[in-house]
C-alpha cells in the first residue's frame, strides 16, 4: 500500500510525498515538525544593511529572532535598517571593533560582508583578498574568541567555474573561473579547518543570481552599484539607463541568449534561517546548493520585464564577455531533503514585479 503524505510549511509549500509504509509516513511528518520547528536566537547578521542582508534581517525577525546589524554602510542603506533591530556600525576589517560586537552575547552569525562583481575581481584581486579572506578570517576569529559556534555564510556557485554537467550539484568540481569565485572556495576550504580545530559549525550556501524584492514590499532600498541583469534591466526601464547591453545572441541555447538560474531573495532568505536552524538542531556543518534547477535566458527577462512593467527597455546586442557559459542552473535536491527548502517565489513574474515595484517607489522618493 502506498502513503501518500502532504505536508505544508514555509519551507516544504504542498508538497506531496508519496511512501511505501505508515512507519515511513510517521516518521516524515515527525522530520516535517523537526524542519519547521524554529529555535529563537540571538543573531548577528554581519553585512545586514544591503541588499540581500536587508531581506535575511527582515526573515530573522518574521521569525522571532533577535537581530543585530554589523555593517560598514559601504553598500548598504540606512533605510535598509528596521526599528527592530540593533544597528553596529563598524568593518570586519576592524578587528576590535568585531571582536566588541561579538561579546554582545549572540548565540550565532550570518556573514554577508563581501565584495562580489566577478568582472573587477579579475581586475583587482588584492581588493578581493582583502575584504573576503582576510575580512572572513577576522570574522572566524572573533566568533571563536568570543565562543560563537555557529554561523551562515553566503558563498557562491561562481566556486564551481565552468559546468560539466547540469544542473550542478555539490558534487561537481570546484574550478573556479574567476578570482571572486576563487575568494569563496577559500574561505569554504578555511571554515572547514575552524570546524574541525575549534568546533565552529557552519552553513555555506552556494546560489547563483539573486534577484526581486520583499514580496511584501517591506524594503525599498535599492542595490548599489548593481552588475546582475534584472536590476540593469530595471534602471533601462526606470530611465536611469538609456540603454541595456545583452552580451551575445550566439550561444547554444533556444534564443541565443545565456540562461542563468535565478532565486528570489524571499527564497534565499528563508534558506538562510532554515540553514542556521539545522546547524543549531544537528551540531554539524553544512554545504549545499540554492536554486530552481532550470534557469532564465536573457532575452526572456528582458521580455518579462518589458510585459510587467509596459515599458520599451531598449537593448543592445554586444560580443559575448570573456568566460561567459551559455548555460548556469544548480540542483538544490540536498536543501529540500536536509532543510526542506524549495524556492517558492522564483518564477519570473516574480522576480521582475517585485523588483519594479521597488524601483518605482524609490522612484517616487526623488
Amino acid at each position: 500500500m502506498e502513503h501518500i503524505v502532504v505536508l505544508q510549511c514555509r519551507q516544504l509549500h504542498n508538497a506531496a510525498f508519496p511512501l511505501r509504509s505508515a512507519a515511513q509516513a510517521a516518521n516524515l511528518v515527525a522530520g516535517f515538525y523537526f524542519f519547521c520547528y524554529t529555535i529563537a536566537m540571538n543573531t548577528l547578521i554581519i553585512g545586514g544593511a544591503g541588499y540581500i542582508g536587508s531581506h535575511v534581517v527582515r526573515e530573522f525577525l518574521d521569525q522571532g529572532h533577535k537581530v543585530t546589524v554589523f555593517d560598514n554602510l559601504s553598500s548598504g542603506l540606512r533605510e535598509n535598517l528596521f526599528p527592530e533591530a540593533t544597528f553596529i556600525h563598524g568593518s570586519i576589517m576592524d578587528y576590535t571593533a568585531l571582536v566588541s560586537a561579538c561579546k554582545l552575547g549572540f548565540d550565532a552569525a550570518v556573514h554577508l560582508a563581501a565584495s562580489k562583481a566577478a568582472g573587477e575581481s579579475m581586475i583587482v584581486p588584492e581588493k578581493y583578498s582583502v575584504n573576503n579572506i582576510s575580512g572572513t578570517i577576522n570574522i572566524l576569529n572573533a566568533l571563536c574568541e568570543t565562543g560563537i559556534q555557529r554561523l551562515v555564510f553566503s558563498s557562491s556557485a561562481a566556486v564551481y567555474g565552468e559546468p560539466q554537467y547540469l544542473p550542478i550539484d555539490e558534487k561537481h568540481p570546484t574550478i573556479p573561473q574567476n578570482y571572486y569565485g576563487f575568494t569563496k572556495l577559500e574561505i569554504e576550504h578555511i571554515m572547514h579547518w575552524y570546524d574541525k580545530l575549534k568546533g565552529l559549525h557552519f552553513a555555506s550556501l552556494r546560489y547563483f543570481n539573486v534577484a526581486g524584492y520583499d514580496i511584501k514590499g517591506r524594503i525599498s532600498g535599492l542595490e548599489q552599484n548593481p552588475a546582475n541583469l534584472i536590476p540593469i534591466v530595471m534602471e533601462a526601464a526606470i530611465g536611469i539607463r538609456k540603454e541595456m547591453q545583452i552580451y551575445g545572441d550566439d550561444y547554444d541555447t533556444p534564443d541565443g541568449t545565456c540562461i542563468r538560474d535565478y532565486i528570489h531573495v524571499s527564497d534565499l532568505s528563508a534558506a538562510h534561517a532554515a540553514a542556521l536552524d539545522y546547524i543549531s538542531k544537528n551540531n554539524k556543518s553544512l554545504t549545499i546548493n540554492l536554486g530552481t534547477g532550470t534557469g532564465l535566458s536573457v532575452k526572456e527577462i528582458v521580455e518579462a520585464a518589458r510585459r510587467v512593467t509596459g515599458k520599451p527597455i531598449p537593448a543592445q546586442v554586444t560580443g559575448r564577455r570573456p568566460g561567459d557559459p551559455a548555460k548556469l542552473a544548480a540542483s538544490s535536491k540536498l536543501a529540500l531533503e536536509l532543510l526542506g527548502w524549495k524556492a517558492q517565489y522564483s518564477d519570473v513574474d516574480k522576480l521582475i514585479k517585485t523588483s519594479w515595484e521597488a524601483y518605482t517607489k524609490a522612484a517616487a522618493k526623488r
